[in-house]
């Protein structure tokens, strides 16, 4: 099959393997991206081999322009108003269960790593810190998709659900952020032998952010401006879509972050606009978009460096429950937030998926050396952490009594 496969029809079996794999999961009540990475790493070329190995990667033209459409919609979904009823409770909280597991994670895989991988010429300071690093600030991702769509299904209100909802908002871009960061420290580390340069690895990161924060300005406001011109729902579409590829585009151009830029895109666009329909016109799309992201991201899979990667999943699983609810618990007792936050909020941070992904799938670009134990490891950790986590959030609005409130 591989020696005569075609791109489209490559493109034919992932769309409808993948739905039927999320079809499947749905019916035994998991997320649907479950089902649909468990079918990308059923076609991977490590296990069935149904999709060769080089046209896999012939498909990053597509990754990205998945991860820029991803971007724009979270974005799309802070609303101003809500960011400034945001109290102290949601500050303290949001801060507090993004450092501690990005904290955890540095130091457990820093000093454990050394122990189970194999790495030519690796030293702490230039291999295994570095990685650590970064892992550590994608732990910081959640999945506010998920989140909210267990909200919307219970119909729950109530504080806990309230600040669920803020605090997951904000948590990809705080995510995508310590990501810029992390992996502007992290690459001159790895590539100068160890050497560190101040203005390499904290002021580059920072230019880029401002770089990334600005065009995603640029192209939001531009989208605004055209909406005025545009007055039908399929031109609006047409209109957004080329925004989010040229944005992709010139970010990546000029080496800067296109989900940040995105996400910028989104939020202006969601709060300047008149009409949500651009942001709701694309959310039309976003389902073959969730398909075929996660589809590819599972054909990313390497049997070979599974067995260094299954132990670095368990120690980020570990360390980001941990940290996640820890952190939680703290911001909510130094806020004064009220006791069923305190309990139980931590537990429903848990999920993760498309920010934790994508931004795992740049990794083998940026860091060729341990790239891919390192996305390997993301992979495993998500789909166990999708089989695991969305019943959590249920429990926890259970418990809380926040249920069809």
């Amino acid at each position: 099959m591989p020696m005569t496969m075609n791109v489209i029809l490559a493109i034919g079996i992932m769309i409808a393997a993948g739905f039927l794999g999320g079809a499947i999961a749905a019916k035994v009540n998991f997320p649907r991206i479950t089902g649909y990475l468990i079918v990308g790493i059923l076609l991977s070329p490590s296990v069935l081999n149904v999709i060769p190995e080089a046209m896999v990667h012939d498909f990053d033209i597509v990754t990205s322009v998945a991860l820029g459409i991803i971007a724009y919609l979270i974005g799309g979904s802070l609303r101003l108003e809500s960011v400034r009823k945001l109290g102290r409770s949601i500050a303290w909280i949001t801060a507090l269960q993004g450092i501690t597991p990005w904290f955890l994670t540095t130091l457990v895989i820093t000093f454990v790593a050394p122990f189970i991988l194999s790495i030519p010429d690796a030293t702490l300071a230039s291999t295994y810190f570095p990685m650590a690093f970064v892992l550590g600030a994608i732990a910081l991702a959640t999945a506010p998709a998920a989140t909210i769509a267990i909200i919307r299904e219970m119909n729950a209100k109530g504080p806990l659900s309230t600040t669920l909802l803020a605090v997951v908002a904000l948590d990809d871009v705080i995510a995508i952020v310590a990501f810029a960061i992390a992996a502007g420290v992290a690459e001159p580390l790895m590539t100068a032998g160890g050497v560190f340069s101040v203005y390499e690895t904290l002021a580059v990161p920072f230019l880029h952010i401002a770089e990334s924060v600005a065009i995603g300005a640029v192209f939001g406001l531009a989208i605004v401006y055209m909406a005025k011109l545009v007055k039908t729902r399929p031109l609006l579409i047409v209109v957004v879509l080329a925004a989010i590829i040229l944005c992709i585009g010139i970010t990546e151009l000029w080496g800067g972050s296109l989900l940040l830029a995105n996400m910028v895109v989104g939020f202006i666009v969601a709060n300047k606009a008149g009409s949500d329909e651009m942001v709701s016109g694309m959310q039309e799309i976003e389902e073959i978009i969730f398909v075929v992201f996660f589809v590819l991201a599972g054909m990313h899979f390497d049997s070979s460096t599974l067995r260094a990667a299954g132990i670095i999943a368990a120690l980020i699983i570990l360390c980001r429950s941990g940290g996640k609810y820890l952190g939680a618990r703290a911001g909510a007792r130094i806020s004064g937030a009220p006791e069923v936050v305190r309990k139980y909020l931590g537990l429903g941070l848990l999920p993760k998926a498309g920010v934790t992904i994508g931004l795992g799938l740049l990794l083998e670009s940026l860091f060729p050396t341990v790239g891919a134990v390192m996305f390997n490891a993301l992979l495993a950790s998500t789909i166990i952490n999708e089989l695991v986590a969305p019943p959590l959030t249920k429990y926890v609005i259970m418990k809380a009594d926040e249920r069809n409130a």
